[in-house]
């Protein structure tokens, strides 16, 4: 386990040097060209990043495979007007800080010559949550800014059964990291930061019950972090102190299993896709941080997450043989609740939308891919004590995507 550990690890120091990478709690930019057709992809799974979307479409590979590449987010900063604890019943504007943000994948795969094994692992990250407000804040006696990064190391191997039938399966190794969660708890403000580690697993069907025809269906299971042993710093809010007290604290917290039912169809040049991708979040009722020492409370913040399925939809009309165009759409609900919505995360439902090029030169191939969201503009009033607002949420953000293959 250690090996896992240091791995990981490393490719978090690697991939975090300059920026964090994390935008929204799940991340599911793991291929640009899977982005380029909304992330439709559970069907067609036809690059080494099958590995996350379908680990069984790696029996339609060839040869030695190596993809590297990732996803560079503008997270413009949310608008809010409303009331919070601090603005006295007046209605004020906040705005939080944008941020650039880096998404990374990695993946190595091979297939047997008669088609018929194939293993491979990739790296990727999964989940995320990047936010950050100016200082002063109209949100300080809450949050003010938080930073969640996690990274997948997945071996994974696929078996075709016949003509029709291909099954994979993979072990994840997930590596957290939680930091510069700043909240204020009374007189007192606090910082947490530590990391975690867990477990998990996940699986792929693909049929093909025709040629034109593919459906497809994966599944990942859900992670349980620990992270034990963080740094709590708890300051005086008030007055100009130095730290009254540096303790120990731990964070148990359920990253959710997901799921997905695709199906593709290609005419001659054109394919079609379309994805239903479940994300289980009910396993998020809370976040709760404990304290092991001074001072004697712990940070308790109700969530109440509720199950969703995203639709997903994608196109790709192969204009040559190296030359292909791509189109996507995504509706994309939100799991989280009008009455435990708060600054840390102010999510909406969005709508996606993405286009993308792929070309193919010898043994390399190239794709990119372009991605807006939109969010809906949310109007939640759940203000009470010193938690919570009431007011109205409107945001967007831009994505552009690169990945580089290599076959030999």
């Amino acid at each position: 386990m250690r090996g896992w550990k240091m791995l990981a690890v490393l490719l978090v120091l690697l991939f975090t040097a300059s920026t964090s990478f994390a935008a929204g709690f799940r991340l599911v930019e793991a291929g640009s060209k899977a982005m380029g057709m909304g992330f439709a992809f559970t069907a067609v799974a036809d690059d080494p990043s099958a590995i996350y979307f379908n680990p069984a479409g790696l029996t339609q590979l060839k040869g030695n495979n190596v993809m590297l590449g990732g996803t560079y987010v503008r997270l413009n900063g949310a608008e809010f007007t409303g009331t919070t604890p601090l603005t006295g019943g007046a209605t004020l504007p906040e705005t939080q800080n944008s941020l650039d943000l880096f998404i990374p994948n990695a993946y190595y795969t091979r297939t047997t010559s008669d088609g018929y094994i194939a293993f491979g692992i990739g790296v990727f990250s999964p989940f995320g949550l990047g936010q950050e407000y100016p200082s002063p804040s109209i949100f300080q006696n809450q949050i003010t800014k938080v930073d969640l990064q996690t990274i997948v190391v997945n071996p994974t191997i696929a078996f075709k059964v016949n003509e029709y039938l291909s099954v994979g399966v993979g072990i994840d190794y997930l590596y957290g990291k939680l930091n510069n969660y700043d909240t204020n708890q009374g007189v007192f403000k606090t910082t947490f930061e530590g990391t975690g580690d867990a477990w998990g697993y996940n699986f792929g069907i693909l049929l093909k019950p025709t040629k034109d025809l593919k459906v497809g269906f994966n599944y990942r299971s859900s992670f349980q972090v620990k992270v034990k042993d963080g740094d709590w710093t708890v300051s005086d809010n008030t007055i100009a102190l130095p730290s009254v007290g540096t303790t120990k604290a731990s964070v148990d917290l359920t990253l959710p299993a997901t799921a997905a039912l695709g199906v593709a169809y290609t005419r001659d040049r054109l394919t079609l896709s379309a994805d239903a991708d479940w994300t289980f979040w009910s396993s998020y009722q809370e976040l709760k941080i404990v304290n092991t020492g001074f001072p004697p409370y712990s940070v308790t913040r109700s969530k109440k997450w509720v199950d969703v399925c995203a639709v997903r939809l994608g196109a790709e009309y192969r204009v040559t043989d190296p030359l292909a165009l791509r189109a996507g759409f995504v509706y994309d609900p939100t799991p989280a609740p009008a009455s435990t919505l708060g600054p840390e995360l102010p999510d909406a439902t969005r709508m996606d939308y993405m286009v993308g090029v792929g070309y193919k030169v010898g043994a390399w191939t190239i794709d990119v891919a372009g991605m807006y969201i939109q969010k809906f503009d949310r109007t939640v009033n759940n203000q009470a004590g010193a938690q919570g607002f009431n007011g109205t949420w409107s945001g967007d953000s831009w994505l552009a995507s690169m990945d580089v293959g290599y076959k030999f």
